[in-house]
């Protein structure tokens, strides 16, 4: 697991820790049932506090990305298909409304939006 932390981001490093794990989660490079470093080895490695690794760790168990056992460690929960699915849709959908937004700040139109996306996906085949 590869997490990289940014002093010059705005979000909170609790934040920048769930955002990365979840990206790493929905990608399928941490797979289901996978473990999790502790708390502590994850604070020791990223030289943060263990409040802010068990607040990232807590956010993401109650989304239903992470199950605690207790005595054995964080893993990666074993997510229900179709709600992985509908995550992994809301990730795009959230990306596309921040780019329709900018179109329209920048006087793009509907179309030649729609074109670019079809020129991406075709040339990442």
């Amino acid at each position: 697991m590869k997490i990289i932390i940014s002093n010059s981001s705005p979000d909170p490093i609790y934040e920048q820790i769930g955002k990365q794990i979840k990206a790493q989660i929905l990608s399928g490079d941490l797979e289901e049932g996978s473990p999790l470093p502790s708390i502590r080895r994850l604070a020791q490695d990223l030289q943060i506090s263990v409040i802010t690794t068990k607040r990232a760790y807590d956010e993401l168990e109650a989304e239903g990305f992470l199950d605690t056992v207790g005595g054995k460690g964080t893993f990666v929960a074993v997510q229900n298909k179709e709600l992985l699915r509908e995550k992994k849709m809301k990730v795009v959908e959230e990306a596309l409304a921040r780019a329709v937004d900018e179109a329209r700040l920048m006087g793009i139109e509907e179309s030649q939006v729609a074109d670019m996306l079809r020129l991406l996906f075709k040339e990442n085949i």
